[in-house]
């Protein structure tokens, strides 16, 4: 990707978002170390890279701006570090600030601990099954995420054990809210709210609560 092409996007996204500038250093070490991993391992396709600073790392960075003091995240499947690693960003200079990110894939678990070296974020790498996650051995989570886990239903069954101890769940949901609340809209355990993006207005997220 042109190096012209890549700063404009960097500027149109902390346009969006208010991040320190020492945050900003770090999303820079983040998508250094994501630039060249892409090239060995599947994570993130040329079409999401084009666009990395305003699709992935804003987008994941106004999830903390919704919710500033939950200082203590789950994410769910990180991937490539989105929300995980943005958010151990923000978090980075917050006392107790630390997100536990779950991944199943090594190579991937390889990466996000290089990042986390390297950019100084408090992130955690569980590098298991959500299932086999010991949560007593979290020393308990404020809030819990997942960008990379479909449908929510899906998603709310692997973390219904946070979300029933009354741990608010976060999730991006783009523009298709409405198809992955319609099938738990049943479920009246949950009671949901969408939240308009303020990257795109026309995506959402949903925050879901144990009612």
């Amino acid at each position: 990707m042109p190096q012209a092409e890549m700063a404009k996007d960097r500027q149109s996204a902390l346009s969006l978002i208010s991040v320190s500038r020492e945050t900003e250093e770090r999303f820079d070490v983040f998508v250094r170390i994501l630039t060249r991993w892409r090239q060995k391992i599947n994570l993130i396709s040329e079409t999401g890279f084009a666009s990395v600073w305003t699709r992935h790392i804003a987008d994941s960075a106004q999830i903390h701006l919704m919710v500033p003091t939950t200082i203590r995240w789950l994410d769910i499947g990180s991937g490539a570090g989105f929300p995980g690693i943005v958010l151990a960003a923000q978090l980075a200079a917050v006392k107790g600030g630390v997100v536990h990110c779950v991944e199943t894939d090594q190579r991937r678990c390889a990466f996000l601990r290089e990042v986390a070296r390297a950019a100084c974020v408090p992130a955690v790498i569980h590098a298991i099954p959500i299932q086999l996650l010991n949560a007593s051995e979290l020393g308990g989570v404020d809030g819990v995420t997942s960008r990379a886990v479909s449908p929510l239903t899906k998603t709310l069954d692997m973390a219904e054990s946070w979300l029933r101890s009354g741990t608010p769940g976060i999730f991006p949901c783009g523009r298709t809210a409405a198809v992955h609340v319609h099938p738990i809209s049943n479920h009246s355990h949950f009671r949901i709210e969408s939240i308009p993006s303020i990257i795109d207005p026309s995506s959402s997220f949903l925050r879901v609560h144990l009612e």
